[in-house]
């Protein structure tokens, strides 16, 4: 019997909507849409954490995706599976136990980690460079891939900047169209330029978008982008239905492409892991996660400040902080270098109260 952790979904308990994020079940039947809505199916009596008023039988918790919840443990049977509603691909990933990391020593974690950063900051040059065309790169939410990639590109923009220069790069964040990333690929298809996704996963769940990207990806010497429908607005805007895309591009997602668990979506992601440069920061556990926030407030890379150096706090008190994020961790709605800032900011605005608005702000409901 498969475990599932909700994300993101609610259940009507004594006639009020309660969330039931952070919460595990047994898994009943996969997720459905109905007359009623969408909902996932459980075991009430397993609900872990325990919460009051959950009855001790089947009951549906109201999500709007497979993306709502995470299978933590065990694996989907065939009575527990049912057909994805039309058009929609499972972005659903794969739990991590600590037992992965378990031959490692902390130390060995660290050095490990730092590594990978490094390569991280060293492959953004070379697709500045021109030398590398493409990579993607995967790793949770909040741990910094953003901000290696971006500190390497604005590097010397300043010059672009005082020439009234047009950037010769840009981050595309959030949800995009196919056609919107046609025509960003062509205004950034120059051999001096680079487009960066980031947090653009939506992209994955349209075929069309994909192609799209994986022509973009391509390793190989010439890049053709086409556009093969007619388009009244890639017309007016002087766009054409096909060009060569000379640029570099990095594609930044939070999805491990390994764990990601819809057999539908698999075959892409190898699609584009074998067309560019694909480099996995290796934090999919929660311990690899606490080391990295410990090492980002006390031990940046190459005299780089610290994470939480702005706030001008004193050792004792970012062990404080720390301390009180470790001790929490499985209670925190997300492990990463963000909650650490967010917890830093509590702490300098409510010196007195800063656990307590901790509780309400960074943390998942008690149990």
């Amino acid at each position: 019997m498969a475990v599932i952790e909700i994300q993101t979904g609610s259940y009507n308990i004594r006639g009020r909507e309660t969330s039931m994020q952070g919460h595990r079940f047994e898994l009943v039947e996969q997720f459905k849409q109905g007359s009623q809505g969408s909902y996932v199916t459980v075991k009430g009596g397993t609900c872990q954490p325990k919460l009051s008023g959950v009855p001790d039988r089947d009951i549906r918790i109201r999500c709007d995706s497979t993306r709502d919840y995470l299978v933590v443990e065990g694996e989907i049977t065939q009575g527990e599976t049912v057909a994805e509603p039309e058009g929609v691909v499972n972005l659903t990933q794969n739990a991590v136990s600590d037992d992965r990391v378990a031959h490692e020593t902390d130390e060995q974690i660290v050095e490990r980690l730092k590594n990978r950063f490094e390569v991280l900051r060293e492959m953004t040059k070379a697709v500045k460079a021109g030398t590398v065309r493409a990579m993607i790169v995967t790793g949770p939410p909040g741990v910094g891939k953003s901000f290696g990639v971006e500190e390497v590109l604005a590097k010397d923009d300043l010059f672009d900047m005082m020439g009234q220069r047009k950037p010769k790069y840009e981050f595309v964040k959030g949800a995009m169209s196919a056609i919107g990333l046609y025509k960003k690929l062509y205004q950034f298809s120059d051999s001096k330029c680079i487009l960066v996704f980031d947090d653009c996963d939506s992209i994955l769940l349209d075929d069309v978008s994909l192609n799209i990207l994986k022509a973009a990806l391509d390793s190989s010497k010439k890049r053709s982008i086409s556009w093969n429908t007619d388009s009244r607005l890639l017309r007016s805007e002087g766009i054409p239905d096909k060009f060569e895309f000379k640029g570099g591009a990095i594609f930044i997602t939070n999805l491990k492409f390994e764990n990601v668990r819809s057999k539908k979506l698999q075959d892409h992601l190898a699609a584009l892991e074998s067309r560019c440069h694909y480099i996995d920061l290796q934090m999919d556990t929660e311990r690899e996660k606490c080391l990295r926030i410990k090492q980002t407030v006390f031990h940046p890379e190459d005299g780089r400040p610290g994470a939480l150096d702005e706030y001008e706090f004193e050792d004792v008190v970012k062990d404080e902080i720390v301390d009180y994020i470790m001790d929490n961790k499985k209670r925190m709605r997300e492990l990463s270098l963000r909650t650490a800032i967010k917890v830093a900011q509590l702490r300098k605005g409510f010196p007195t109260s800063w656990q307590k608005m901790a509780e309400v702000t960074v943390m998942k409901g008690a149990a």
